[in-house]
């Protein structure tokens, strides 16, 4: 026969080491977002209230502070949980893929589509511990074909380099349209 669970133990929820950082930077945010409604979804004098293109915005966002009230305040009643700092460190460590694609999608326009995705085919790669030269090679041709693909069969209209213009005038157009 199964035991009946109490009520503690059915809401009792999993948290995780950063949850009081999580729950303090959730607040901060949208009570930033509270302080910009005015300007950003302002209301009209004239309509009625639920036909006002800002009623929506007002409830989520009132919505969203006073949850995120509610959380800071359940973290900050529950046991402390070691281990924040790691947790913490591991939410850092995932920005830095965001770094890898801010910089290809700042590289591609100068220094072209396929040499940027082949050279970040490699150092992501090597980022992700890969060292062999097999894999190596196969993450180059992988980022050919990813290449072709995307720019020759698909169509996909990616601007061509900056560094084309260098490029003899047969050449140039060739990698500008499948390059």
């Amino acid at each position: 026969m199964s035991r009946v669970k109490t009520l503690q133990e059915l809401f009792k929820r999993y948290r995780r080491p950063g949850d009081i950082v999580f729950a303090w930077a959730f607040l901060i945010l949208s009570l930033f977002l509270v302080s910009q409604l005015d300007s950003q979804a302002p209301w009209k004098p004239s309509a009625k209230t639920f036909s006002q293109p800002a009623f929506w915005p007002t409830v989520a966002v009132y919505a969203m502070s006073l949850f995120a009230a509610f959380h800071l305040l359940s973290s900050f009643l529950s046991e402390r949980l070691e281990g924040r700092w790691i947790e913490i460190w591991n939410w850092v460590k995932s920005v830095e893929y965001a770094g890898w694609f801010m910089a290809y999608v700042s590289l591609v326009p100068k220094l072209g589509y396929l040499p940027m995705t082949m050279v970040f085919a490699v150092l992501l790669g090597l980022r992700a511990g890969y060292r062999s030269l097999k894999v190596l090679g196969f993450l180059l041709l992988l980022a050919v074909i990813i290449v072709v693909v995307f720019k020759g069969f698909l169509q996909v209209k990616i601007p061509g380099a900056a560094i084309y213009e260098y490029l003899p005038t047969a050449m140039r157009s060739f990698f500008l349209t499948y390059f």
